[in-house]
C-alpha cells in the first residue's frame, strides 16, 4: 500500500511539472511509465490552478473593479503554466490555418515564432475569456474558474483516450499509447469534481449549459484540426483546453 501511494505521488507531481511552472524537489521519482500515466492527474492539476486562479480574482476583487481582478486571476494562472496551453493554441492555428497539408500543418507547429493565425486565435480567445468571466456575478466567476480548469483538463485527457498521437516525438510523446481505463475512471472523478462544484453552487440548469459549453468547445476544436492532422499533437491538446474553458464560460453566461 505504502509503495502504492508513494507511486501515485511521483505520478501527480510530475503532472504538476509537466503541466506548470512550479517548482518542485529535483527529486520526484520520474520515470518514462510514470510521465506516461500523468494524464491521470492533469484534472486534478488543473483544480488547483484553477483554485489559485479563483484566490487571486476573489482577492483582486476588493482593489479593483471585476474585470481587471479576472485579468490578474488569468496572469496569475497564465505565470503557473508558462502559457503551456495558450502557446498550443497558438501554434495549432498557425499549423491548421497555414499548412496546406498534414506536414507542413506539423512543420509549423515546431515553429517557435508566433504568426498571423495564432497571434488572433490567441487575442480573441484571452479576451472572450476575460469580457465572459467579467459578465458573470461574483460567485459565479469564482466557481467558473475552479470548475473550468479541471474540466477543461478532463476535455484533454479524452482527446488522449479516443485519438492518435501523430508526431514520432513532441511534448505529447509520453500519451501515445492513450491512457489505461483506471487512469480515465480517475481523471473522470477528479474532473467531474468541478462539475459537482457548479451543481452544488449554482442552479442545476447553468451547471448543466457548462457541460454543454465545455463539449461544445471540445468538438468544435477536434473538427478543426483533426481533419487536417487525423489525430493530435501535445499542441491540440491545449487548444482543445482552452476552447473547452472558454465554452464553459460562455456557457454560463448563456444562462444569465
Amino acid at each position: 500500500m505504502i509503495l502504492f501511494l508513494r507511486n501515485e505521488i511521483s505520478i501527480f507531481l510530475i503532472a504538476v511539472q509537466f503541466l506548470t511552472r512550479i517548482p518542485l524537489p529535483r527529486n520526484i521519482g520520474f520515470t518514462q511509465k510514470r510521465l506516461a500515466s500523468s494524464p491521470r492527474y492533469f484534472p486534478l492539476v488543473g483544480l488547483a490552478i484553477g483554485s489559485i486562479g479563483a484566490i487571486a480574482y476573489f482577492l483582486s476583487s476588493h482593489l479593483f473593479p471585476p474585470v481587471i481582478a479576472i485579468v490578474i486571476s488569468t496572469i496569475i494562472t497564465c505565470l503557473l503554466t508558462g502559457g503551456f496551453h495558450e502557446d498550443g493554441l497558438a501554434d495549432t492555428f498557425d499549423g491548421i490555418g497555414g499548412g496546406h497539408t498534414k506536414e507542413r500543418a506539423l512543420d509549423i507547429m515546431k515553429d517557435s515564432r508566433i504568426g498571423t493565425y495564432g497571434s488572433l486565435a490567441l487575442g480573441l480567445m484571452l479576451a472572450l475569456k476575460i469580457m465572459a468571466l467579467s459578465a458573470l456575478p461574483h460567485l459565479t466567476i469564482i466557481i467558473a474558474i475552479i470548475a473550468a480548469h479541471g474540466l477543461s483538463r478532463l476535455s484533454s485527457v479524452m482527446v488522449i483516450a479516443t485519438s492518435s498521437y501523430v508526431r514520432d516525438h513532441g511534448t505529447g510523446k509520453h500519451t501515445s499509447d492513450g491512457i489505461h481505463i483506471a487512469g480515465l475512471i480517475l481523471a473522470l472523478l477528479t474532473g467531474t469534481f468541478g462539475l459537482s462544484l457548479l451543481v452544488l453552487f449554482l442552479p442545476l440548469a447553468s451547471a448543466l449549459s457548462a457541460l454543454v459549453g465545455c463539449l461544445a468547445g471540445h468538438i468544435l476544436m477536434r473538427a478543426f484540426f483533426e481533419k487536417k492532422l487525423s489525430g493530435y499533437t501535445g499542441d491540440t491538446l491545449g487548444a482543445v483546453q482552452q476552447s473547452s474553458e472558454v465554452g464553459i464560460y460562455l456557457a454560463l453566461l448563456s444562462c444569465l
